[in-house]
């Protein structure tokens, strides 16, 4: 950390974290706090909490939590002090001029490095397929697949030759050493192979980050080859799982709404076309990640994936996993065609835009593969076809989209509209009646299912759970005053938390839980700093109760750090009376809180 403790509390001070995190994914209103599926994992109900009062977020099904630089750090992947920056450029303030420690220094010019290879690699590749002779079957490639000069200009498209050391070698003239090479995903080193390129006989796609810096590349093989496509692993730089292909030109796009499709090709294709607000995502399945990526810029989505099972088993997963983020997404059919690639080079441009035009919502897309698994001329299948076009349309939340799709659906599948709104109206009930209960006065209350903690979760339970209810009562030190003393943490990171706090409790009387956490620069200390102020038992709890708890936990952690002491006590006799004597205080002491 190289900013001034007070530089970095007045950025965080300018977000507010709702409207930062706001941002990225939807979130609805409950008391002082809002809440939303997680961006972390996939979840179907809703357990990711940002509260305005604490300015902290925390996920009870993952246990990610932390500040407004912690969100931006593990979601955009960003070091403390690229966070920094990100954030004093969002509220226009100007960073003062300061100097990196010598780690600091080496680290980022380090992801300068990285990223200067993948440049120089993007523009070796692109010279190689526009320049040499052994590039002909790449360049035939691209004609075939109808691409013009320009828009393999545009994308910086290349050619990886089969000899399997070319980009090595010309990098390494370039003053790029091996392992920085290998660091960047371009090459692979083994005691068989050594150093070789990790692309070889492929046409070379660059992939780019959201402000358009080469940060990998994809290739597809010339002749049959596996895999057929390959992709750069994650490094530094790049993460597959929350980068999406073109991203960087489709956000600067003038159409409306974002086209995601399966493969580069189809982006590069539609590009041409002119559709420039399509995007892919980097061989793997589309992420809650991506979504929410797409949600910063736009919340209408068009899934232009290829008209086959696979294709259709995708659309399905998508459009709920983009409406947990508040997308409704609409599907492009493209039949009789396989992808929007084919599709345009049969058809056109004009014919692909209607397409556009007449997308299907994604209600409507899923309720039509459901149809298909009835026989909607037997009146008992067409009663269960009714049942799940109610229980599909009860989890919309506006009554007027609700109704307009009861009607659509009931027009559509012959069903009795009054029929078919009293089923959507009783699966509504009973999603209520199920739904975890977030009270007003406890914004903060966890679902019932939450994600199995790992055994250092559970051996510091007792640490974190003091800790929060310290933040939410500050008065509690003079209660714990001569029962408890920071030695009695043994863990080293709750030991400092608990220094910083009883300094914060000193000066002021109150714990600022965010200000904590601004002092630990690493994403996972802030992280974990994050869970031990934001922990809650999974029940109510009575004023007795929550009494009986702190007198077992302040006991549990006092006795384990007197069994530590003793351990390492040695031969130390009167070390060992001391704490005897200690110990037997400690099972008899009784902290009353009423």
């Amino acid at each position: 950390m190289y900013y001034d403790d007070k530089v970095i509390e007045e950025v965080r001070a300018r977000n507010d974290i709702v409207d930062v995190i706001g941002g990225y994914v939807s979130l609805s209103h409950k008391g002082n706090s809002y809440k939303c599926c997680c961006p972390f994992h996939h979840e179907k109900t809703p357990s990711f909490i940002v509260n305005r009062d604490t300015q902290l977020y925390h996920c009870f099904g993952c246990h990610k939590g932390g500040t407004v630089y912690t969100f931006i750090m593990e979601y955009e992947n960003l070091t403390f002090p690229e966070t920094i920056k990100l954030l004093a450029e969002r509220v226009g303030y100007a960073l003062p001029e300061v100097d990196m420690s010598k780690e600091e220094r080496a680290k980022e010019n380090y992801r300068v490095k990285l990223r200067a290879a993948n440049r120089s690699a993007a523009a070796f590749y692109h010279y190689v397929l526009t320049e040499t002779p052994q590039a002909e079957l790449a360049r035939q490639y691209f004609e075939k697949r109808g691409l013009t000069r320009d828009i393999i200009d545009a994308f910086g498209l290349g050619y990886a030759d089969k000899y399997g050391n070319s980009l090595r070698a010309y990098l390494n003239s370039k003053g790029f050493d091996d392992n920085t090479l290998k660091d960047a995903g371009l090459i692979d080193i083994s005691e068989n192979k050594g150093a070789t390129d990790v692309f070889w006989n492929r046409v070379i796609i660059p992939i780019a980050d959201i402000n358009g810096k080469v940060i990998a590349f994809g290739g597809r093989v010339l002749g049959d080859g596996m895999p057929k496509y390959l992709n750069t692993r994650d490094t530094l730089i790049f993460n597959k799982r929350h980068n999406l292909f073109a991203m960087n030109i489709a956000k600067k796009s003038k159409r409306r709404g974002i086209i995601v499709c399966e493969g580069y090709m189809d982006v590069i294709a539609m590009h041409q076309a002119g559709f420039d607000n399509a995007v892919a995502s980097l061989g793997t399945a589309f992420t809650y990640n991506q979504a929410n990526l797409i949600k910063r810029f736009t919340d209408e989505v068009y899934l232009a994936y290829d008209s086959d099972d696979a294709g259709t088993k995708a659309s399905l997963k998508n459009i709920a996993l983009l409406r947990q983020v508040g997308i409704y997404a609409r599907v492009i059919d493209m039949k009789p065609h396989k992808d929007p690639d084919e599709f345009i080079r049969a058809l056109g441009k004009e014919a692909y835009e209607e397409r556009i035009n007449n997308a299907v919502t994604g209600i409507e897309f899923e309720l039509m593969h459901k149809a298909k698994t009835y026989n909607m001329r037997i009146p008992e299948e067409k009663g269960k076809f009714a049942n799940e076009v109610a229980k599909t349309l009860s989890e919309l939340p506006d009554p007027v989209t609700r109704q307009g799709y009861i009607d659509l659906m009931a027009d559509t599948y012959g069903i009795d509209k009054h029929e078919l709104k009293l089923k959507v109206s009783k699966y509504g009930e009973l999603i209520m009646e199920s739904a975890p209960a977030f009270s007003e006065n406890d914004e903060d209350r966890p679902p019932k299912t939450v994600a199995v903690q790992s055994k250092d979760d559970v051996k510091h339970e007792g640490e974190r759970l003091l800790l929060t209810w310290l933040v939410k009562n500050p008065s509690l030190f003079s209660r714990l005053e001569g029962f408890i003393e920071e030695k009695d943490f043994l863990d080293e990171d709750y030991r400092r938390i608990v220094s910083i706090m009883l300094e914060q409790y000193r000066d002021t009387g109150q714990i600022y839980p965010a200000q904590i956490i601004n002092m630990f620069d690493d994403v996972d200390k802030q992280t974990l700093v994050g869970n031990a102020l934001q922990t809650e038992l999974p029940f109510e709890t009575s004023l007795e109760e929550k009494e009986k708890a702190l007198n077992e936990v302040v006991r549990k952690l006092k006795l384990e750090r007197i069994a530590y002491e003793m351990e390492h006590a040695g031969n130390d006799v009167d070390k060992i009376s001391e704490l005897m004597n200690e110990r037997t205080r400690a099972c008899k002491m009784h902290i009353s809180i009423r």
